[in-house]
């Protein structure tokens, strides 16, 4: 009996022991029948990136730990991962793509180094995409007709093998159709090879630019002075004696540029003159309406045009593009130019954020957006990406390290932005413990018209780790408000916008509570979602319906599978389209694998850093959707994309997601 209850006794304390490390912080409680027991060192589940926003990052482990084996080691990025897919090794003309009949022909007759011969095309082409989710192409589906002709890989439901000819549904369904799923903010052929070619004229930035360089002079000149004034006049004559004997011996070239440069300081003491007291930059600008509205952050990679057709159809109000770099906007880049690309539904409610280091690269990036792109709601300037790379360049964060430089590009955005709201993206600072917000929100609301003000609540040492700091947000948001006051009474003729500035606040918002929690701080106007909105793209749907929503893992897969459908919408339905599918259909796959249903798990909501035991689900497909694994996410493309072949190759973009069994 004594060794019974010996054995009693050791396992109450074992089981004490599991409990108190169930309960400690970091763990998401799990109930006992879904978890599933392994070693001890692979019990946790391995912790994913939370670093959604960095297209780079230098997080791998270095200085004293540099060459050890440290925790480190699965953090950062695999920066030299390939993304590029292997294309088509018999590739059809592009005047062929819609079939012989269409009345093109191919200007390069014989010396045209693609398959001009379709029944040639079609023998060499990829087996049909068999596939339970989709029996039918369906992009026909959405726009009736598909723009991918023959190269379709569901060619066989809108393509007659007799005929030879492909299906178009009437031209009424079709317009109806497109009328719905369109695509806007496409920019012409010839308007991008004008940026390319450097004939854009750019004139409102090199005027507002100029304006900008003046009161900069003036400034420059006005410390000079200063300088100047405790100099001491001893030997000033021989000084003079020798300037004269000096400029008779200066070349005339040497002249003409002094003249030109005197020429060029008069004009900039005319324009400081005429709007030193004026602010230049105010125009008439659409109004911009956050309050209460359900905003999606800007999120690089993830964050794109399926993602964000999907977060409308889930509930959202607002959605934002990936970061745009302004000189790659500005010298046409093709990759630039589609990220400002937005579906239909989008519009309004689409703002284009834009990443630049001084004041004529967002001048002129904005001038070329306000141009090329007409359904935008606002035009967004990062000053919060934490990542080294744009740092060290003087964009993202680097911004908020140079205040006046910030206010400069806000300024020329807005004077060459047309009636389109600019608003601005911040971090509390950049060093821990030295928040700069308040301050930097005070300057904003005097020396600039911006329409609205986002503010996540980590610095940029911070990155990503340990929870956001909301108390400061608050407070930041009080201040925001005191100074619009006080701008208000004390310079009415100041500020143009009589618009009340809208406050966003942002970082770990995973679920309806935290939403309401933040909101009942009335200087707020809304909340934006960044990682929750990834890991539980339903969310909003919980804010609308205040409660916590347990998706079935059946709900769940039609989520992934209108993703997939927009996925081919965006990239098409051949062969390079279906592999961009699938390469983001897992990417996005790497943190919607991260929810935990609610209907496992013995305390809920599941913090965003918080992490479970190897658990199953309540099915196989929801075991599935929950793996870690980057073969089961493949997997699970399959489900909607067809079988893989031997050439696609997937690496997740973080190296914490880096797992396969």
């Amino acid at each position: 009996m004594s060794e019974k209850r010996s054995l009693e006794q050791e396992s109450s304390q074992h089981d004490a022991s599991v409990s108190k490390k169930q309960n400690s912080a970091g763990i998401a409680h799990i109930k006992p029948e879904f978890i599933v027991t392994t070693s001890i060192s692979s019990q946790i589940r391995p912790s994913t990136a939370d670093e959604e926003e960095e297209p780079v990052s230098d997080r791998v482990a270095t200085g004293k730990n540099g060459g050890k084996k440290t925790k480190q080691k699965k953090r950062g990025q695999n920066k030299n991962r390939n993304i590029m897919q292997v294309k088509e090794q018999y590739q059809l003309c592009s005047k062929l793509v819609m079939g012989s009949g269409n009345g093109a022909e191919c200007t390069f007759g014989d010396q045209c180094r693609y398959v001009h011969d379709i029944d040639e095309y079609l023998s060499h082409k990829k087996p049909e995409i068999e596939s339970e989710q989709f029996r039918v192409c369906p992009v026909f589906e959405t726009i009736g007709r598909c723009p991918m002709g023959l190269k379709c890989r569901f060619l066989s439901s809108h393509y007659n093998s007799e005929t030879k000819q492909l299906k178009f549904k009437s031209e009424d369904e079709t317009q109806k159709l497109y009328e719905a799923n369109h695509e806007v903010n496409h920019i012409a052929a010839d308007k991008k090879l004008d940026l390319i070619k450097k004939r854009f004229p750019f004139d409102k930035s090199n005027y507002v630019l100029e304006i900008i360089d003046a009161i900069q002079q003036e400034y420059r000149e006005g410390l000079n002075e200063l300088k100047q004034v405790g100099i001491e006049k001893a030997g000033e004559n021989g000084n003079k004696e020798n300037a004269a004997s000096e400029e008779k011996q200066v070349a005339p070239q040497v002249l003409q540029r002094e003249q030109e440069q005197r020429d060029k300081r008069q004009r900039q003491k005319d324009l400081y003159l005429e709007y030193k007291d004026t602010r230049f930059f105010a125009q008439e600008k659409k109004p911009l309406d956050l309050n209460n509205k359900k905003i999606v952050s800007p999120l690089t990679t993830v964050g794109n045009l399926p993602y964000r057709r999907l977060m409308r159809k889930l509930g959202a109000d607002v959605t934002y593009s990936e970061m745009a770099l302004a000189i790659p906007l500005i010298q046409g880049t093709n990759s630039e130019w589609a990220l400002p690309k937005a579906h239909v539904t989008e519009t309004p409610g689409f703002g284009v954020q834009i990443a630049c280091a001084k004041a004529w690269q967002a001048a002129k990036a904005a001038e070329a957006l306000a141009a090329h792109a007409q359904d935008i709601s606002e035009i967004n300037l990062n000053s919060g990406c934490p990542i080294d790379l744009l740092y060290r360049q003087g964009s993202g964060s680097a911004l908020l390290d140079n205040p006046a430089r910030m206010i400069r590009c806000l300024n020329s955005m807005n004077y060459v932005s047309n009636d389109i709201p600019v608003s601005v993206k911040i971090r509390t600072g950049t060093k821990d413990g030295h928040p700069i917000a308040q301050g930097l929100v005070r300057r904003l609301v005097g020396e600039t018209d911006v329409a609205a003000i986002t503010l996540h609540g980590r610095t940029r040492q911070q990155r990503y780790t340990r929870s956001a700091d909301w108390d400061y947000v608050k407070q930041v948001s009080a201040t925001l408000r005191e100074a619009e006051f006080d701008a208000q009474e004390k310079n009415k003729d100041k500020r143009e916008s009589k618009h009340r500035i809208q406050f966003v606040g942002n970082g770990d918002v995973n679920n309806f509570e935290d939403w309401y929690r933040h909101m009942e701080d009335k200087n707020m106007d809304s909340v934006m979602v960044a990682r929750g909105a990834l890991v539980k793209p339903w969310i909003f749907e919980e804010v609308e319906a205040q409660q916590h929503l347990d998706k079935s893992s059946q709900e769940r897969l039609e989520i992934l599978k209108d993703y997939a459908r927009f996925a081919m919408d965006h990239w098409g339905t051949d062969e390079y389209g279906i592999s961009q599918s699938r390469r983001f259909f897992c990417e996005f796959m790497s943190f919607f694998h991260r929810y935990v249903p609610m209907g496992i798990c013995e305390r809920f909501p599941v913090l965003l850093n918080e992490r479970p035991p190897n658990w199953k689900g309540r099915n196989d497909l929801e075991t599935l959707m929950g793996s870690n694994d980057v073969s089961d996410w493949i997997k699970l493309s399959e489900m909607f994309f067809g079988k893989t072949d031997e050439n696609f190759v997937f690496l997740p973009k973080h190296k914490s997601n880096s797992f396969a069994n």
